[in-house]
């Protein structure tokens, strides 16, 4: 029997807040078992200077921590599962998800103004080409500057004036005791999140059944439903860091609704698409949705920006 559960994390505040959420999970659950963080610096928290869409996406947060995982050195990585790469990892599984938490954006603004009150010519910051897509779709006149560097570095560098707004992602200021700053959340209908979006996973081996049955009671139902049915899109889409894509999955009893969209990064074009179903049928929902932005033209942005 294991007596100790090791947890692989990044060393940025929100990675740890969300290691040590897990941890504690793990300890009510198991309070005769040792649960330790083994904290850890990825290649995408060293590269600041440098938009993700071009060295790598976001996966560069994980490669280590999966390494850790894949030589023994940890038992169980957590991460913001909007980071985690459609792609399997060979070896490793992310079947547990949390209930998740708040899925949309927010804008924070210096002198708080919302999205509609921002001036022309006023600079946003994102690091996100879904959401600059959207923004530069709605706003053609405002100029969006890429932003990177964790929640607090970001804030900084709004505070100092090096940006009028910034782009957040309302989960992550919320676990932060931060939502206080938000100047406006961005939502449903006209802003999308991106596909998984406030929802954390837990990765382990696939094979150390003793882990996977230790991490089972964490899993919400709910949250694994909404995620495989927004990285069915994303996959069928090829969803990538290069490619604005956003997938939004709602559950309501037994019929799940799926929004989404695929665009250019200029904002010049934006295909959405937006179908409901019996939630038994997750797998065709999202092949019909994913086959409907296809047919709108989805296929000719992705290869442009691939």
């Amino acid at each position: 029997m294991k007596e100790k559960i090791t947890i692989a994390t990044r060393k940025s505040e929100l990675a740890l807040w969300q290691a040590n959420h897990v941890a504690g999970l793990l300890r009510e659950q198991y309070p005769d078992k040792t649960v330790e963080l083994l904290p850890m610096v990825t290649k995408g928290d060293i590269i600041l200077d440098q938009p993700l869409a071009q060295i790598g996406g976001k996966g560069l947060f994980l490669k280590e921590l999966e390494k850790a995982l894949l030589n023994g050195a940890a038992d169980i990585a957590v991460h913001s599962m909007k980071d985690v790469p459609v792609e399997k990892v060979p070896g490793l599984v992310v079947d547990v998800m949390l209930k998740r938490a708040n899925p949309f954006d927010a804008l924070l603004s210096r002198q708080g103004q919302t999205f509609s009150e921002l001036p022309t010519g006023a600079c946003i910051g994102t690091s996100s080409l879904r959401r600059q897509c959207q923004l530069k779709s709605a706003r053609p006149d405002l100029v969006v500057r890429d932003l990177r560097g964790n929640v607090n570095t970001r804030i900084r560098k709004l505070q100092e004036g090096e940006y009028d707004a910034i782009i957040l992602a309302c989960a992550g200021l919320e676990r932060l005791g931060l939502d206080h700053l938000i100047t406006e959340p961005l939502g449903l209908p006209g802003w999308l999140p991106a596909a998984t979006q406030g929802t954390i996973g837990i990765q382990c081996r696939a094979q150390d059944s003793e882990v996977i049955r230790l991490i089972e009671p964490l899993k919400d139902p709910a949250a694994v439903l909404r995620t495989h049915a927004e990285r069915a899109v994303a996959t069928a889409l090829q969803g990538s860091c290069q490619v604005p894509l956003a997938v939004f999955a709602e559950l309501e009893g037994e019929v799940m609704s799926i929004s989404a969209l695929v665009g250019m990064p200029d904002g010049s074009e934006i295909l959405r698409c937006e179908r409901s179903g019996p939630v038994d049928k997750v797998d065709q929902l999202a092949a019909g949705v994913a086959d409907e932005l296809l047919g709108q033209g989805a296929g000719r942005i992705i290869a442009s920006l691939n």
